[in-house]
């Protein structure tokens, strides 16, 4: 059976958003990951819910992509919390560097927000009364962190592990390393002691080493043809934008998609298609996968 403890309280959430840790301690409260923009409100309430009479003190972000931070600003303006973010990426939140985020060149929204700390690989954190070790994760973000608790054996995996599979490795896209540092990190985790997993996306899980096996065959898929990571990448990316919007003219999918500096720059890279072509192959592949269908002149999200 998979319990956790009383202090660790999980929102799972659809997409956009990543899911949510509340931790709650006998003095304090702290969240791990606010989720999406458009469903701020929403976090707020879930958090507003679960601590009647009580504020949240701290706010941690594992990773600078908008679905895992695009609440923090609304949760900041209420409760007043004290934000944390990985320590490698504090100066491009600080001065809000919007070349060197991701949000825009995702074409994705995340309100800006304010930092007031930072946490590094190899920081032991008490949050929840209970004792985390955070930890370097790249692979999916470069700056991304994971947070273990020895004691209960639970790891917060943010994207770098799902049941699944994880994250699409975006570093790849751009040209920087991201496929070894990603088999890196799941080696890591297989060092540690863990009973229960928490992921970014989806269930609680208990089948870990099952996990990691899925996760190393996809890794050595994505890695064997870059094009294969770029691919499922731009998938994903207009597949966003569709749970965002519902419906978006199939007419208006190219310039979409070329308005996007990383799928331009990913295109580039790797798949040598027009605009248009991209276009025809990015429907075609989410209607054959069910993640879409044509109505009329819309691609409509299923």
């Amino acid at each position: 059976m998979m319990t956790l403890p009383d202090s660790i309280r999980v929102f799972e959430r659809g997409w956009l958003s990543a899911n949510n840790v509340l931790l709650v301690g006998r003095q304090d409260a702290a969240l791990i990951d606010s989720g999406y923009a458009t469903h701020a409100e929403q976090t707020l309430d879930l958090v507003r819910h679960a601590l009647p009479g009580r504020r949240l003190e701290r706010l941690y972000t594992t990773h600078l992509h908008s679905d895992h931070c695009g609440g923090n600003a609304l949760l900041q303006a209420h409760f007043g919390c004290d934000t944390f973010v990985p320590a490698c990426d504090e100066a491009k939140v600080r001065h809000w560097d919007e070349d060197a985020l991701a949000f825009r060149a995702m074409g994705q929204q995340c309100p800006r927000f304010t930092v007031d700390g930072v946490v590094r690989s190899g920081d032991v954190l008490t949050l929840g009364d209970l004792e985390w070790q955070a930890l370097g994760a790249p692979g999916h973000h470069a700056h991304s962190l994971i947070f273990y608790c020895a004691e209960h054996q639970v790891l917060i995996s943010a994207d770098a592990l799902w049941q699944n599979g994880f994250g699409v490795i975006f570093p790849e896209l751009e040209g920087d390393d991201g496929f070894a540092e990603a088999a890196a990190t799941l080696d890591l985790i297989a060092t540690l002691d863990v009973r229960l997993v928490i992921p970014g996306h989806g269930a609680i899980f208990d089948d870990v080493e099952a996990s990691l096996t899925r996760a190393r065959r996809r890794l050595d898929f994505l890695s064997a043809k870059p094009s294969n990571n770029a691919e499922y990448a731009v998938k994903v990316l207009l597949k966003f934008l569709l749970l965002e919007r519902q419906r978006i003219p199939v007419a208006g999918v190219a310039a979409l998609l070329a308005s996007m500096p990383l799928v331009v720059e990913t295109n580039r890279r790797h798949l040598h298609k027009t605009d248009e072509e991209l276009a025809a192959w990015a429907v075609k592949q989410l209607v054959r996968g069910l993640a879409a269908k044509v109505e009329g002149d819309h691609l409509v999200n299923v």
